[in-house]
């Protein structure tokens, strides 16, 4: 085999086309983009007989960042981790057993969640007598509490995003975003619109930059390396 060139030898990039991204354990194919920031608190210490700080306190550090889906038929984000249809597989939160929704109670049959877009009569009126009934009586800790799955996004339990890339040559990395907890989430839509775009904004634990993984076993014997 023939012996590599220096220009064989170069660095490795990776475009947006090369990525893909796993959310917890599901790889979501309607991620468009996503951004993520580092933040820390460092302040300037001074003394008397100097105009110029002496040293900087460091402080609190915060992660954010933002993310943007294409609008399909279903909420792009939910529809992967909160599909109420593959529940088994879904994340769930402890909610207080008053506050869930009438069709995300277990065994609540699917056709309320779909008549509730009926005005004045039909399963509208579940949601009205759902919202006016008492309180749960509490007899034990968490005995007014149960699992559910998540109807916002807010509600989603913390969960990790992996980036994995690997490009034409066969060079590959990865990084990990740890511990995201969904902030904000929006969606808009005009007449102006091509696609439709839902964004989420994010707070995280931890941010594990971008590492290599080498090159991948296949391509190492076509690139003699």
């Amino acid at each position: 085999m023939a012996e590599p060139s220096v220009f064989t030898r170069s660095y490795n990039s990776f475009g947006g086309t090369d990525i893909k991204a796993t959310f917890g354990n599901r790889v979501i194919g309607t991620l468009q983009g996503i951004s993520y920031a580092i933040n820390r608190e460092k302040a300037p210490i001074y003394t008397m007989g100097s105009a110029d700080p002496r040293a900087y306190g460091r402080g609190k550090r915060a992660i954010g960042g933002s993310m943007i889906f294409i609008q399909f038929d279903s909420e792009p984000l939910m529809h992967e981790l909160a599909n109420r249809a593959d529940e088994t597989n879904a994340l769930h939160f402890l909610s207080d057993i008053d506050s869930i929704r009438p069709e995300y109670k277990s065994g609540a049959a699917t056709t309320v969640q779909n008549a509730a877009v009926t005005t004045g009569t039909g399963s509208t009126n579940a949601l009205i007598n759902a919202a006016s009934e008492q309180e749960t009586a509490v007899t034990t800790a968490g005995s007014d509490q149960e699992a559910a799955v998540p109807w916002y996004p807010d509600q989603l339990p913390p969960f990790d995003i992996v980036l994995t890339a690997a490009n034409e040559t066969g060079a590959l990395a990865i990084m990990k975003v740890l511990g995201v907890e969904i902030m904000n989430s929006g969606f808009g839509v005009s007449i102006d619109d091509i696609v439709c775009e839902h964004s989420y904004t994010f707070a995280a634990r931890t941010v594990i930059p971008w590492q290599t993984q080498g090159i991948h076993d296949q391509m190492l014997q076509y690139m003699g390396r």
